[in-house]
C-alpha cells in the first residue's frame, strides 16, 4: 500500500497575529492595539502593503494588511468600506502607521473594525513596511521549510520503525518524541487504547478524559489536534496530540504523519497480531501485576479504557490456558464489565468491576460455569473483591499464586470451579517457597532416587498415589495398571527413596518434597 499527504493551504505554518506583534522590528515601530484584541491569535499566512479602498479583491485571506491610509483620508464611508473589505476577506489584522495622512487611530475604522473583530494595530513611529514584509516573509519560509523538514524525518523515523517490525508502543513513543506532549490513541468510543509522553503529563490528561475526549471530539484548539485513524472508507480510531506547544499547521501536519503510520502498521500486522484492544488491556493488567507502578497512578489509564471504577468491587481472576477472546466474550454475554488479558506466563488475567451492592461470589460462580460449559474442565483461580483500588495489584498476585499452585494438579486433585487461596492449602505455601535454597536442598535429598531419567516414570507415580491422599485404587485407574502392578511401582519407589510410604510422617515429607520439586520444575 502507498500512503500519501497532499499539502494543503491551511496546513502551512504560521505566525500569529500576537507573535508578530513582539517581532524586534515591530516594537521599534510602538505598535498599539486599538480594536480586535481579543482576536490576536489568528494566523498569520502573509504580510501585504496595500493602500487601495478595494483591497479585498487582491487578498486570498490570512495576511496582515499594512497601509498608510493615504488614499482614505477625508472619506469616512472609504475608510469604514476598507475595513469591512479586509473582514469580508479574512484578513488576519489591519496595520495602520500614522503620519501625515492620520496622526491618530481614525474612529470609524477603530469603532467597524471593533464590530467586526478584525485586530486593528497602529504604529506610533514612523516605519519603513518594507522591513517588516521582509522579517515576516522570511520567518514564514523559514517555518515551513522546518515544517516540512520535521515531517519527512518524521515519517523516515516510522518507516524505519515499521520496516523493523517495531511494536505499537515505540512509533508512539517516537512521535510523542517529535510533539513534546502527550499523545492518546483512542477507538471511536473515545475509549484509550494507547498513550505516549512523559509519564506524569499523560497522567494529567487520562485523569481528566471524559472531558478532554468531547474537546477533542470538537473543534481543536490550545494545542489539541486530531487525526482520524481508519482506510477504505472506514474510520476506526483517532490520535490526538494533547497541549500542543507548537503552531497548529505544524502539530496537524505531525498528526496526519503519525496517523499514517499508524495505519500502515496496523495493516501490516495483520490478522494474527492482538489488538490494540487487547494489547492496552495486557499493558493495564501487567503493570498492576507487577506492581512497578503505583496503582493509584494507574487508576486513570483504568478509567479511560472503559472500566467503571467509582465506588465498585474489584474482583481479580486468573485462568490458565484461557482463551482471552473467549473470556471476553463471555463476559460481554454475561454483561460483566471488566478488562481481559493474556500475561507474559501464558495465563490469562480477568479483572472485574461490579457494584458494591452485586454479590460477586455468585457472579464469579455463574462465570466460571459458563466458561467450563464451553473450555472443559477449566480452573478458574480468584481471590477476594477489593474494594479499594490500591489492593488490586495484590488481589492479582494472589489469583496467580493460586492458579501456579493448582497448574500442574488440577487433573488428580478435587477442586471447586473456582478456586481460592483457602483451597489451595498446602501446595500455596510450597509455591511461595519454592525459590528458597533450603527448600531446593530439601526437595533434592529427599527424592534424589528418582531424579533422573529412569526414574520419571515412577515419579509420576508417586505424584498421583500422594495427591490422591494415597488412594492404590484410584491410582491404579489412573495410570491404567493393575492393583498388583502398581504395588510393585511403590515397592519399587520406597526402596528407591529408602522410606515407607504408610508411615504418615515420611510420606509427608516425600509430599513435601515433591510439591517443591513441581513448584521448581513449573
Amino acid at each position: 500500500m502507498t500512503t500519501t499527504w497532499e499539502p494543503s493551504e491551511s496546513l502551512e505554518p504560521t505566525l500569529s497575529v500576537r507573535q508578530v506583534l513582539t517581532l524586534e522590528r515591530v516594537l521599534a515601530g510602538e505598535p498599539e492595539v486599538v480594536a480586535g484584541a481579543s482576536q490576536l491569535d489568528r494566523a498569520v499566512r502573509w504580510v501585504h502593503v496595500a493602500e487601495a479602498a478595494d483591497v479585498g479583491v487582491m487578498l486570498s485571506g490570512g495576511e496582515m494588511v499594512l497601509t498608510t491610509g493615504v488614499l482614505l483620508a477625508g472619506d469616512e464611508g472609504a475608510q469604514a468600506e476598507y475595513v469591512q473589505s479586509l473582514h469580508r476577506a479574512e484578513a488576519s489584522a489591519v496595520v495602520l502607521g500614522l503620519g501625515r495622512a492620520f496622526p491618530a487611530a481614525p474612529d470609524v475604522m477603530r469603532r467597524a473594525a471593533e464590530r467586526c473583530g478584525l485586530p486593528m494595530v497602529v504604529l506610533h513611529r514612523p516605519f519603513p513596511f518594507a522591513e517588516l514584509t521582509e522579517e515576516v516573509q522570511a520567518r514564514l519560509v523559514r517555518r515551513k521549510f522546518a515544517a516540512v523538514s520535521m515531517s519527512e524525518a518524521v515519517r523516515t523515523a516510522l518507516t524505519g520503525l515499521i520496516t523493523a517490525g517495531a511494536p505499537l508502543q515505540r512509533l508512539l513513543d517516537e512521535v510523542a518524541q517529535h510533539s513534546g506532549c502527550p499523545l492518546v490513541v483512542t477507538n471511536l468510543a473515545h475509549r484509550v487504547l494507547a498513550t505516549a509522553g512523559e509519564r506524569p503529563a499523560v497522567a494529567d490528561v487520562l485523569r481528566d478524559w471524559e472531558r478532554i475526549a468531547r474537546q477533542a471530539g470538537g473543534n481543536e484548539g490550545d494545542g489539541w489536534i486530531r487525526a482520524e485513524l481508519g482506510g477504505r472508507g472506514e474510520r476506526w480510531g483517532r490520535i490526538v496530540l494533547c497541549g500542543y506547544r507548537g503552531d497548529n499547521g505544524t502539530g496537524r501536519l505531525l498528526a496526519d504523519r503519525a496517523a499514517e503510520a499508524l495505519v500502515l502498521h496496523r495493516m501490516l500486522a495483520g490478522t494474527s497480531a492482538h489488538t490494540w484492544e487487547e494489547q492496552s488491556a495486557q499493558s493495564l493488567l501487567t503493570d498492576l501485576v507487577s506492581g512497578v507502578v503505583p496503582a493509584r497512578q494507574l487508576l486513570p489509564r483504568a478509567r479511560a479504557a472503559g472500566l467503571p471504577v467509582n465506588r465498585r468491587a474489584f474482583v481479580p481472576l486468573v485462568v490458565r490456558d484461557g482463551d482471552p477472546a473467549r473470556l471476553d466474550r463471555v463476559l460481554r454475554l454475561l454483561g460483566l464489565p471488566g478488562i481481559v488479558a493474556e500475561l507474559a506466563d501464558g495465563a490469562t488475567a480477568v479483572l472485574l468491576s461490579l457494584a458494591r451492592d452485586q454479590d460477586a461470589s455468585v457472579l464469579t460462580a455463574n462465570l466460571a460455569a459458563r466458561v467450563r460449559s464451553e473450555s472443559g474442565g477449566t480452573v478458574i483461580a480468584a481471590a477476594d473483591a477489593r474494594t479499594d483500588w490500591d489492593d488490586v495489584p495484590a488481589g492479582l498476585r494472589e489469583a496467580q499464586h493460586v492458579a501456579d499452585a493448582v497448574a500442574d494438579s488440577s487433573a488428580v486433585l478435587d477442586l471447586p470451579p473456582v478456586v481460592r487461596l483457602k483451597d489451595v492449602h498446602l501446595r500455596g505455601l510450597i509455591r511461595l517457597l519454592r525459590d528458597d535454597p533450603h527448600v531446593q536442598s530439601f526437595a533434592e535429598r529427599e527424592l534424589d532416587g528418582l531424579l533422573c531419567a529412569a526414574g520419571e516414570d515412577l515419579l509420576a507415580v508417586l505424584r498421583t498415589y500422594l495427591a490422591t491422599g494415597r488412594n492404590k485404587s484410584r491410582t491404579a485407574q489412573l495410570h491404567h495398571v493393575s492393583r498388583p502392578a502398581l504395588y510393585r511401582r511403590l515397592e519399587a519407589i520406597q526402596t528407591r527413596l529408602g522410606v515407607d510410604l504408610d508411615d504418615f510422617e515420611q510420606a509427608a515429607s516425600v509430599h513435601i518434597a515433591l510439591l517443591a520439586h513441581d513448584a521448581q520444575q513449573g
